[in-house]
């Protein structure tokens, strides 16, 4: 197994060869701003509903008068408080990711990753902004891959199964605990260790992709070599 440095190396070669700064992270301020947009829409349409309905009153019923206008004002404020704090999308391992259209997984996991970003050490960004780099390669692979392959099931399992479970079972860790070594290493380095596979498997299967290879790659998976369960459960 490679040590940590060469993992960390072999990650920042892979991001420099695509630009100093990882997709993963420029997606995730654009899907950021694209939340706000869609929030500033609800606020709008809010509004509008608002509107019209004491328009609407007033029209069938008659005016409104001064406590129409003060139970409208509090209705809007309710509604764009509502708009505003409500979160415009959701991430949740073992809901969205492994359920997903093997197609859209992917970039559905890249998504999740980067929502699990800060909640990582640094070396292990590193790795998961990588790791974003391979999905985005393997997403135009998957589109003509038929979910009944086998080497469909194999890429599903490590990137809607094994790549959440170690990222989650890192972050159940209470923080005072990650640096601290269990049975001869620490949280940190399994977490390191075991996205290190992953981005190797990761290139494995976009290789084999590329050459047809679908029966080497549905009989040659390796799993991850690290199982938070039991390693990490102190």
């Amino acid at each position: 197994m490679a040590s940590a440095d060469d993992i960390l190396n072999r990650a920042e070669d892979a991001l420099r060869r695509h630009g100093s700064e990882p997709r993963m992270a420029v997606r995730a301020r654009q899907r950021s701003r694209a939340g706000f947009v869609r929030k500033l829409g609800r606020v709008g349409i809010a509004g509008a509903a608002v509107a019209l309905g004491v328009i609407i009153w007033g029209l069938a019923i008659g005016p409104v008068g001064v406590g129409g206008i003060i139970i409208a004002a509090l209705v809007m404020a309710t509604l764009v408080i509502a708009s505003l704090v409500i979160p415009a999308q959701t991430f949740a391992a073992g809901e969205i990711v492994p359920t997903t259209e093997l197609a859209l997984l992917p970039l559905k996991t890249e998504e999740w990753l980067a929502s699990q970003r800060k909640a990582l050490p640094a070396p292990a960004i590193k790795l998961v902004d990588a790791i974003g780099l391979k999905l985005e390669q393997l997403a135009p692979q998957l589109q003509m891959l038929d979910e009944k392959e086998p080497a469909a099931a194999e890429i599903r399992r490590l990137i809607g199964s094994d790549l959440p479970e170690l990222v989650t079972g890192y972050t159940r860790v209470p923080p005072t605990f990650r640096s601290k070594g269990i049975n001869g290493i620490s949280p940190d380095e399994q977490l390191v260790n075991g996205l290190g596979v992953v981005q190797s498997e990761l290139a494995r299967m976009s290789e084999q992709l590329a050459a047809g290879d679908l029966n080497k790659l549905a009989t040659q998976g390796r799993y991850l070599e690290l199982k938070y369960q039991g390693d990490t459960a102190a």
